[in-house]
């Protein structure tokens, strides 16, 4: 599934996420991904607290997927319609607390 967040996340956003995808518009707030086993958490916005040493830096990347995923949007009633399309992204992958395939992708 997928969770579509126009604002602001809080603290904890993605915390022990199993699977699925989150896109925040805002700012997220402290313990992003804690926990989480799988998934994908995409921000607009680089995180203002950084990303949890229990992440790596996994670099940019070039995701062809992405514009496809934003052209998805564009029949919603969201502000996600109106954001323009990217396919630039730092990655980040763990949480290596626990099994590590979560990502965070944050755009570039």
């Amino acid at each position: 599934g997928m969770i579509l967040i126009e604002g602001n996340a809080g603290d904890y956003c993605g915390a022990r996420m199993i699977s699925g995808t989150i896109a925040v518009l805002g700012n997220v707030g402290a313990h992003l991904g804690y926990a989480m086993k799988r998934g994908t958490l995409l921000l607009i916005q680089a995180p203002s607290q950084g990303v949890s040493a229990n992440f790596n830096d996994c670099g940019s990347h070039t995701l062809a997927f992405l514009p496809l995923l934003f052209a998805s949007f564009d029949k919603l009633d969201s502000k996600f319609a109106d954001v323009e399309a990217f396919s630039r992204v730092r990655r980040y992958a763990g949480d290596i607390g626990g099994i590590g395939m979560g990502e965070i992708l944050v755009k570039i």
